[in-house]
């Protein structure tokens, strides 16, 4: 006597999941409703959206000279909060390592990490302004700290991830501990390093229009000002002129990685 077992729908339905995608569907229309979402106010955004593009346009650079000044500045943050920031986020990622360092210190350097981490670099440019004052120095400062939590946890991944033959082999040969770094780690993962300097300043470049906005430096100071004085017109000059630096710095960057490859 043979048994058969029982056959198997081909597509059987996935309870749990339909079960999911029903409660964040409930869950999406509540929320909607208790912020106050409705496609009137939508519509009612879209119309004054359009009214103010009418006013940016067309753009005003009869001020050059202020949005240049502006536009050097925020450069000059990026790049500078950039090269700090990468130069603490190195041996910071070798210590955070845990491949390369004992647990009691690499816990605490990926604790410093996750702290910089933790908050956003508009409320860090906020808490530097209220520390040192507006100026270009609060904005470096908050960049700085922002690079350093994205950077050095980069940086410790990418070492966690490399071979430890060849450290063990440049170890066995009783380098010391900074030839066992130039030797047998940074070859490993020099091009991963490069690539991720290129992305923060990439990111700082964008970071360093938006920190201005709280007093700390930059076009964004100019951008936010333009906003207060309703003058719309410099606005799109002043936005126009931040879309142009980033793609400069992508195309640059892109560059950099083919060139490097």
């Amino acid at each position: 006597m043979s048994t058969t077992s029982p056959q198997r729908a081909a597509f059987a339905p996935n309870w749990p999941m339909r079960i999911a995608l029903l409660a964040l569907a409930a869950y999406t229309v509540w929320a909607s409703s208790r912020l106050g979402l409705s496609g009137d106010r939508l519509a009612h955004g879209l119309g004054e959206g359009a009214r103010l593009l009418g006013r940016m346009v067309p753009p005003n650079f009869e001020r050059w000279q202020l949005l240049l000044e502006g536009m050097l500045e925020s450069l000059q943050i990026a790049v500078l909060a950039s090269a700090i920031g990468i130069a603490i986020s190195l041996p910071l990622g070798v210590l955070a390592a845990r491949n390369l360092s004992p647990v009691w210190i690499s816990a605490p350097v990926r604790g410093i990490i996750a702290i910089c981490r933790s908050l956003h670099y508009v409320i860090v440019a906020i808490l530097f302004v209220k520390a040192i004052g507006f100026g270009a120095l609060a904005g470096t400062a908050a960049l700085v700290v922002a690079s350093v939590g994205f950077i050095a946890k980069l940086f410790a991944e990418a070492i966690e991830e490399i071979s430890m033959k060849q450290v063990e082999a440049i170890r066995a040969t009783g380098a010391s501990v900074m030839k066992v770094l130039a030797y047998a780690v940074l070859p490993q993962v020099a091009s991963r390093f490069i690539g991720f300097c290129l992305y923060q300043l990439d990111s700082n470049l964008r970071n360093s229009t938006l920190v201005g906005i709280v007093g700390a430096g930059g076009i964004g100071g100019t951008l936010f000002a333009a906003f207060k004085r309703f003058d719309y017109d410099f606005v799109a000059a002043i936005l126009l002129a931040i879309i142009a630096l980033i793609f400069l710095a992508e195309i640059i960057s892109g560059r950099v990685r083919a060139a490097l490859r």
